[in-house]
């Protein structure tokens, strides 16, 4: 039976608020005029972005706090529960953060969240730094209920998503230019970092060197100024807290340096092995093309992994100050490895095994469908690399080494072997901290942990995923600016196609009203066959013995093509190699059209006066 009256009361409701929405945004956008408008008569840009950088980074601030709260709130219900085998729930707890994070995107949200900060690079090296709005808040329900639940990721990197989409947004709110708004991009991005670890100038480095953000002196001061607006912000509501709280009442001994650098290769070694783990397990879980098998199954292997290393549970914070304090029960929080408690070489192999399974647990949390960062991951596995590396120098009877020292140095060797971010391992763990007194051991391990693991990996846990888009994220800003411009806007059709069936003669009429000299020779199904050149046939137009003669006869296959797929470095790299003025391009042996030198090299000097300061 049908009820027809619904689909009539439905549609007009639909209507009306489509006309709202309508006349809600012509408000706004004339708002917006008028607010450019008066601001271009009365401010100069680098007041306007100071000002601008002051709600940036109270709004990204704002966020870190919420994700922070949230999900440690969930955790901190979660934890209440107590029995006699509650020790199980631990099984169970993941499962359900993951299983409503699934339900979440895919009936609320309507799409998957995907890894943060690998989205906004993306966004920065393609879309102009455009965000979609659901990005400003989607990364804080949707980590929480992972991280709350025992998800074995980070909330930092969904932080910084947050961030830096609300700093996105807020330059397309504004309608800024691309400049402009890869700026707010980085006052966001730094916003959230600061806030999230009170560390208001690894927020600035990370700006820098992780979101790969290409300033001079006068745009770098907004972001400082949102920085330590976002971290006021943390303040005012955690209150000012180390995340650290580790005395060290004794700075760098020289005579340490050779363990320091046996420390830096060791965390390289680590930090390669994890990209190594997660990339590979997560291309598995790809393959896999049910999303209910894949929870199923990531979720029961991160289930049984949190059972037997409780440590691996969340964020793991927790675990490492303990360790820090010398405290290594977290790691015999299975009822079954406690007996074992006060035994140092199990105490060493159950260091070892955590560090080998965390990153099995970051992996299986992201196939399942979870959502969180791996900053939080680099540190944990940081820590647990240094406390096993001097406890093992100390159990060998070579050294006598302060294991929390060196847990503190190896965080800043995991960050920067896995973010490929030297500069952020070392400010981070000195203000994380509270103090520079291992500045020295910072720099040397964040060094060698960061050439180390660029032996086997030319990509950032960040960057690689961008990469596998075909998008490379770099400091040069030469390649920034030809992965910014988009091949299929740079493709000229204003040619003259003939057929292959057709004669020279034919093309005598095409050549008269042409104003290119090449002409594609296309079939009836739009497959490029060749094409003909001016410059070949110019001797011959008037020979009236070639008349009759097939197109094909004239025509010539070029060895080189462009498929509009291609990133641009590789087509301006065809042009130089071939040293031709025009390549046809191809896809799929479908002609579409042909790209030109000028008009590449016009799009490149356009696009280098967008990006680059007045």
């Amino acid at each position: 039976m049908k009820f027809p009256r619904v689909h009539f009361v439905e549609f007009p409701i639909l209507a009306v608020s489509k006309r709202a929405d309508f006349v809600v945004r012509q408000k706004i956008d004339k708002w917006v005029d008028q607010f450019n408008a008066w601001r271009k008569e009365h401010l100069t840009d680098r007041r306007f972005l100071l000002l601008i950088s002051i709600p940036t980074g109270f709004l990204a601030g704002l966020a870190a706090v919420v994700i922070k709260k949230l999900a440690h709130g969930i955790r901190d219900l979660v934890l209440i529960v107590h029995f006699e085998y509650s020790d199980l729930l631990y099984f169970v707890y993941p499962a359900i953060g993951i299983l409503l994070t699934i339900l979440f995107c895919k009936f609320i949200l309507k799409k998957n969240v995907g890894h943060g900060i690998p989205g906004i690079l993306y966004a920065l090296a393609k879309n102009k730094g455009k965000v979609d709005k659901s990005s400003m808040w989607s990364s804080i329900i949707t980590s929480s209920l992972t991280v709350g639940f025992g998800g074995s990721v980070g909330l930092e990197g969904p932080s910084v998503s947050t961030g830096a989409s609300i700093g996105s947004n807020i330059g397309q709110l504004l309608k800024l230019d691309y400049r402009h708004t890869v700026l707010l991009i980085g006052m966001g991005g730094a916003a959230a970092v600061a806030a999230i670890f009170q560390a208001p100038i690894t927020g600035v480095v990370f700006a820098l060197e992780v979101l790969m953000i290409d300033l001079s002196l006068n745009a770098l001061v907004p972001i400082i100024v949102s920085s330590f607006t976002a971290i006021l912000t943390s303040y005012l509501f955690l209150g000012q807290t180390v995340e650290y709280p580790t005395a060290i009442s004794e700075g760098f001994i020289p005579a340490n340096a050779i363990f320091y650098i046996g420390l830096g290769v060791f965390a390289g070694l680590v930090s390669a092995y994890f990209l190594r783990v997660t990339f590979n397990v997560e291309k598995r879980f790809k393959q896999v093309e049910s999303p209910w098998k894949r929870f199923f199954v990531g979720a029961t292997l991160l289930g049984l992994l949190i059972y037997l290393f409780p440590a691996l549970y969340g964020e793991g914070y927790e675990a490492i100050n303990s360790a820090l304090r010398g405290d290594y029960s977290p790691i015999f929080g299975n009822p079954f490895f406690a007996r074992f408690k006060g035994i140092d070489w199990v105490t060493l192999l159950l260091f070892a095994g955590i560090i080998l399974l965390k990153a099995f647990a970051t992996a299986f949390t992201f196939g399942a469908g979870g959502v969180g960062g791996t900053f939080a991951p680099a540190l944990f596995l940081g820590a647990f690399s240094g406390l096993f590396f001097a406890l093992t120098m100390n159990y060998l009877g070579i050294a006598n080494l302060d294991p929390a020292k060196f847990a503190l140095v190896g965080m800043s060797g995991l960050v920067a072997g896995m973010l490929h971010a030297p500069l952020t391992g070392i400010f981070l763990i000195a203000e994380i901290t509270n103090g520079y007194a291992l500045i020295v051991p910072l720099m040397i391990v964040s060094a060698l942990a960061y050439a180390v693991n660029r032996l086997f990996f030319s990509y950032s846990v960040y960057t690689n995923s961008v990469a596998e888009q075909g998008v490379e994220v770099t400091h040069n800003k030469d390649k920034s600016i030809l992965n910014m411009m988009v091949v299929n806007q740079l493709i000229e059709t204003n040619f003259s196609t003939i057929d292959p069936n057709c004669t020279f003669s034919d093309l005598l009429p095409l050549i008269s009203s042409s104003k290119r000299n090449i002409f594609p020779v296309v079939d009836k199904h739009g497959v490029f066959c060749g094409h003909v050149l001016f410059d070949d046939i110019r001797s011959i137009l008037f020979d009236e013995s070639y008349y009759d003669k097939s197109i094909q006869d004239f025509a010539v296959l070029p060895n080189y093509t462009i498929n509009p797929e291609e990133p641009m470095a590789k087509i301006v790299k065809k042009f130089e190699e071939y040293g031709k003025y025009n390549i046809p391009v191809i896809k799929n042996g479908k002609y579409l059209g042909y790209m030109s030198r000028a008009n590449v090299f016009s799009a490149y000097r356009n696009m280098l006066s967008e990006i680059s300061e007045d």
